[in-house]
């Protein structure tokens, strides 16, 4: 009995060993995997380059005609004719819209009547005026009378020319608010014309920057209509006063409108051309991380890699490495402009280092890392011409 006892906790003792022996080698295989150095990290680098960046003001505007208007009557009357198709091109002096004008007509035909007699009585009474045949005052009165009767005629003529609404100069009218037989009050729109083969566009600077404006001074412009597409400009106006409520000035720029695809009302984002240009280091702008602590970008540079310890039990030589051990650091910067996906830094970095562009969430200071295969889409090569 005492034997079976004997070996029952012999066997249970054996047990236990290989058990503990199976744990203590997963603990210490857990522990040299920590010991072991980590991996290095992929990332997308750039190299920080120098640069001529000249500076811009950036504004956004409102497209306007150079000359633009709303077409209405400025008197009453019932539309007898339409002598314009919407959106067609018409030209200065061109009938636009004709009220029915009968009864100013018929008024001007007697004011005419009563201006040929009222002549006529008044040469009469001019030949004997000189023969003493009538008197002075009666000679006056004709003469006034005469006068008179030629007002009439100025004023229904001037009437009967309101009748008739011309085109006050050429470019292009919009679609009609009125049909034949409509009456019309006075003021009263008919349709908008607009001059499109030169347009203005309106914006507003800070006080800060007038001295930095000229006219005669490049503008260049981007709407939503065309994206992608520059159109080119120049400042012709700047307001004589700065606007109480907002402290900015009105600054207006001229542009051609080759083909009038740009139309008035149209929002503008644009750039106003400063004369200096300087080399500047810039950097792809996905390299910036910005924070509420500043602004900072991860250089990636050479560091030390770690040596295996001492106290290990089994000792292999390090491979040699063909490729240098590369860490980042976090290095704070101060950034100036940003255009084209570009960023200018004016302090805290050097031409030629290299940023990371890409993986910068999973980095922390100091961070053994990989220079990977770029992914992420580079500036087309003409981007230099744009920093410009």
């Amino acid at each position: 009995m005492l034997r079976r006892m004997l070996l029952m906790l012999g066997a249970v003792i054996v047990v236990v060993l290989i058990l503990a022996a199976f744990k203590f080698n997963s603990i210490y295989s857990q522990i040299q995997q920590f010991k072991a150095p980590k991996p290095p990290i992929n990332v997308e680098v750039a190299e920080s380059s120098r640069l001529p960046w000249q500076s811009r003001l950036p504004a956004i505007g409102t497209l306007t005609a150079s000359q633009g208007i709303d077409l209405s009557v400025e008197i009453a009357g019932t539309i007898s004719a339409v002598q314009f198709r919407s959106g067609e091109k018409v030209s200065k002096g061109q009938p636009i819209v004709l009220l029915d004008s009968e009864i100013e007509q018929a008024s001007l035909t007697a004011a005419q009547a009563d201006l040929h007699l009222a002549k006529v009585e008044f040469e009469r009474a001019r030949s004997l005026v000189d023969r003493q045949a009538i008197s002075r005052s009666e000679f006056d009165r004709l003469n006034a009378e005469s006068q008179k009767a030629a007002a009439t005629v100025a004023q229904l003529k001037a009437s009967l020319a309101k009748k008739r609404i011309l085109a006050p100069f050429s470019g292009t009218i919009g679609i009609s608010q009125v049909d034949v037989g409509d009456f019309v009050a006075a003021g009263t729109p008919i349709a908008t014309l607009q001059d499109l083969s030169t347009l203005f566009v309106d914006f507003y600077l800070a006080e800060q920057q007038v001295p930095l404006l000229a006219i005669g001074q490049p503008v260049h412009l981007q709407v939503a209509a065309f994206p992608g597409e520059q159109f080119e400009g120049k400042i012709v106006a700047l307001n004589p006063k700065v606007e109480i409520t907002t402290r900015n000035v009105q600054v207006r720029a001229e542009l051609a409108n080759p083909g009038e695809r740009l139309l008035p009302g149209m929002f503008a984002d644009l750039q106003v051309l400063l004369p200096s240009e300087e080399p500047q280091v810039v950097v792809p702008e996905t390299a910036i991380t910005y924070t509420l602590y500043g602004n900072s970008v991860l250089v990636v540079k050479e560091g030390q890699a770690p040596t295996p310890e001492d106290d290990t039990e089994e000792v292999t030589e390090a491979p040699e490495r063909s490729e240098p051990y590369l860490v980042v650091e976090r290095r704070f910067v101060k950034t100036g402009e940003r255009r084209d996906g570009r960023v200018v830094i004016l302090e805290g970095l050097d031409v030629g280092e290299q940023v990371v562009i890409a993986g910068q969430l999973k980095l922390d200071n100091g961070a053994h890392v990989a220079i990977a295969e770029k992914r992420t889409l580079e500036l087309e090569p003409n981007s230099e011409s744009n920093a410009r």
